[in-house]
């Protein structure tokens, strides 16, 4: 009886380890690379669905009017007339005069994504080829598009992803969800682009594609159907041979307060969202929590207590390498010990993102389909 416990327990510990092993060393893989000095300047089109006033949105827009970049514009789409992001916009083109800027008015959405109805209205009424698309909730430097510009340079380049720090609200709950997006989400992110032999997904909060890119994969057409169109953006393009990065340019994920319940429905909806899309790899997420792991050991066979040392060194180098190097996340740095309460919070999230079928999205219930797809539930 003991061996039935011990030895798959161990072969998990054992497993979590080499799994921060493989963030360290993915982390310096990643950062080794360097984009290519800027050449020309592209014109870019820069699409931002709106939905609210969200926390700190004047601020994250401001920094996209402020791109040093000599060609660019700004598209902006709201699903009702009367949205207020609409009115904050209307202010921000008359303090910057010189960036051309278009509004839009989508009405509702004919399927459940209103994001991906959004972004194909301003795609299609987009100036240019390549395309910046990214939520109301990001905040840039401006230096942003001249380095996602010089990365497309490279011939065959065909959607990029911005990895992101995540900045939190005022809440707990935001506090710890940053905590565990700039350790255990992207070290996941870095270790899959590793041992995949390269980027196959993408993620959603900022991301730079080809139209012709976009438009070879099937278009919003096919990604509507999807509630993690991002990272089947990124897939169907790497399936149709684009080339698929995560860019070297960090943005910052304004997160904003949230309180339990809404924090906790949106982890939910996470979890069984990557549960649908890449299921195999939402298995192997149990290795990105290694303290629970090692916790579960020790309360099993007290003998093992001296392991908890050990996960602990490997937990914090792992974190370090994706939080310091990588993001350079000053959250993690002022607080580690948040990442242990993290890990322990994350773990019961996976658990539960094995049962259940149904997620709520702004005010609506949808089904998860096996394959990624969703569809609203009648009311």
């Amino acid at each position: 009886m003991f061996w039935l416990l011990a030895v798959p327990l161990g072969c998990l510990l054992v497993g979590s380890w080499v799994f921060c092993v493989l963030t360290v060393v993915a982390a310096r893989r990643y950062l080794s690379v360097r984009p290519p000095s800027p050449g020309g300047a592209e014109p870019v089109s820069i699409l931002k669905p709106l939905h609210g006033l969200d926390e700190g949105l004047e601020q994250n827009l401001r920094t996209f009017f402020e791109q040093d970049y000599p060609a660019f514009e700004l598209l902006f789409a709201a699903r009702d007339a009367s949205d207020p992001a609409l009115a904050l916009v209307e202010r921000l083109r008359r303090e910057y005069p010189h960036v051309p800027v278009r509004t839009f008015v989508t009405g509702e959405a004919p399927y459940p994504n209103a994001k991906v109805w959004s972004l194909s209205i301003m795609m299609r009424e987009a100036a240019h080829d390549l395309l910046v698309m990214s939520d109301s909730d990001i905040r840039v430097t401006p230096e942003m598009l001249r380095v996602l510009a010089a990365e497309f340079q490279t011939p065959g380049l065909g959607v990029a992803t911005c990895p992101y720090r995540a900045v939190p609200g005022g809440s707990v709950w935001s506090v710890l969800e940053a905590v565990g997006m700039n350790t255990e989400f992207w070290g996941g992110a870095l270790v899959a682009r590793m041992v995949e032999g390269g980027v196959k997904f993408a993620v959603g909060p900022t991301i730079a594609a080809r139209r012709r890119a976009l438009e070879d994969i099937g278009g919003w057409d096919r990604l509507c159907q999807y509630l993690a169109e991002d990272f089947v953006m990124g897939q169907f393009a790497s399936e149709r041979g684009h080339g698929v990065i995560l860019s070297s340019y960090v943005i910052e994920h304004r997160i904003g307060t949230q309180a339990m319940r809404p924090n906790f429905a949106h982890r939910m909806r996470w979890n069984r969202s990557t549960r649908r899309s890449r299921p195999a790899g939402y298995v192997g997420q149990i290795f990105t929590n290694p303290f629970p792991i090692a916790l579960l050991c020790a309360a099993c066979f007290p003998a093992s207590w001296p392991a908890v040392l050990v996960t602990l060194i490997f937990r914090m180098a792992a974190a370090a390498a994706v939080f310091h190097a990588v993001l350079n996340d000053p959250l993690c740095r002022r607080q580690p010990w948040l990442i242990l309460v993290q890990d322990l919070l994350s773990f019961a999230f996976w658990a539960a993102g094995f049962f259940g079928n149904t997620i709520d999205w702004r005010g609506r219930r949808y089904l998860l389909l096996p394959d990624g797809r969703f569809e609203l539930i009648a009311q």
